[in-house]
């Protein structure tokens, strides 16, 4: 299949394929390295990123900064590549993860759960460029209109439709209904509202499609949509790179596709997970004995579950939370290359 490059301002993937971040350390430096290595964008998740510093449960914030630093420099040492980093609009010390993955001269922004309205600022005079993900034409419009403020646009836009995996741009009733618009549709709209703003200012927003994207004719039908870039995250959780335990992987690999539900996270959001003991049991656990305050407002004796603790047992190879998209229909370990290859040819 032939694919034109992914060009984001003056960066240039060859290929136009995206490894989307997922945390808690389900993807760090060695799969974005190894995503990169290949020609594509290799993503970085932020979220409690410091997990293995041994002063994480003291102090988190400290533990997460130097962990942001030592997992881009390792990402370095194994590419010369392209390497973002993902983080959530609505984790707490937002901007000042942001601002230390741009200290350290990272590729690109990529924010999402949330609208990442602080981007511009906190990427000024710096070469890092700034990704929004939006799941609706509604919420590009909010975002650019509030960049234009700053004189900035986005350099590109993460278009995330119903079918992903983690937190989701949509509401829970549609979810649960499958009435949700179809990421092919969505991506139509936003390609015509940039239309607009592309003429006007002189550049090129690329659009990268994201979520339940997983065979060449999913590529095909959406670059027919006008999509200029593919991201993929639940392909690359079992293969041989990934950074998460070999547990986490087997759960990818062992679950149906009746495993996958929509749940309601701790943070108020939709997300769709693999169906664990973990969640099973998630009502009845015990009072919240640790608070890791990764979450603004969040009030830990009127949640059923951390959030945290749920995906960190999950990653470390224990019961625990485990996000994924649909129709993974993965049944062995494969490895970056063999998932790229099988969509791409």
């Amino acid at each position: 299949m032939m694919l034109n490059e992914l060009k984001i301002g003056d960066i240039r993937a060859k290929l136009p394929i995206v490894q989307g971040g997922m945390g808690i350390g389900v993807s760090l430096s060695n799969l974005a390295a190894a995503v990169a290595n290949e020609g594509g964008i290799g993503t970085i998740s932020g979220v409690q990123i410091g997990f293995r510093e041994p002063d994480f449960l003291i102090d988190p914030v400290r533990a997460n900064l130097r962990a942001i630093a030592k997992e881009i420099k390792k990402a370095r040492e194994k590419t010369k590549g392209i390497i973002a980093m993902n983080f959530m609009a609505v984790m707490n010390n937002y901007e000042l993860y942001v601002k230390k993955a741009v200290e350290e001269k990272i590729d690109l922004i990529v924010s999402g759960a949330g609208l990442p309205l602080a981007l511009p600022k906190l990427v000024k005079g710096s070469n890092t460029k700034i990704v929004p993900i939006v799941s609706s034409a509604k919420a590009a419009r909010i975002i650019i209109r509030s960049y234009l403020k700053s004189d900035r646009l986005p350099d590109a836009l993460v278009v995330e439709g119903p079918l992903a995996g983690g937190h989701l741009g949509f509401k829970m009733d549609e979810l649960l209904s499958n009435k949700s618009m179809a990421l092919k549709d969505i991506v139509k709209e936003v390609k015509l509202l940039l239309k607009t703003f592309e003429e006007e200012y002189k550049v090129k927003i690329p659009v990268i499609a994201a979520g339940g994207i997983r065979t060449k004719e999913d590529i095909l039908s959406l670059k027919e949509a006008g999509a200029d870039g593919f991201q993929l995250s639940s392909l690359f959780v079992p293969t041989v790179e990934c950074d998460a335990h070999e547990n986490f992987k087997l759960s990818y690999i062992n679950s149906s596709e009746e495993d996958i539900q929509i749940i309601k996270s701790p943070v108020g959001m939709p997300a769709r997970a693999i169906k664990t003991n973990f969640l099973i049991e998630a009502e009845e656990k015990s009072k919240i004995k640790k608070c890791y305050k990764c979450m603004p407002n969040c009030n830990p004796s009127e949640i059923p579950y951390c959030i945290s603790e749920g995906l960190l047992n999950a990653v470390e190879g224990r019961d625990g939370l485990v996000f994924s998209g649909v129709n993974l229909n993965v049944n062995k370990l494969s490895t970056v290359k063999e998932v790229i290859n099988s969509l791409i040819g």
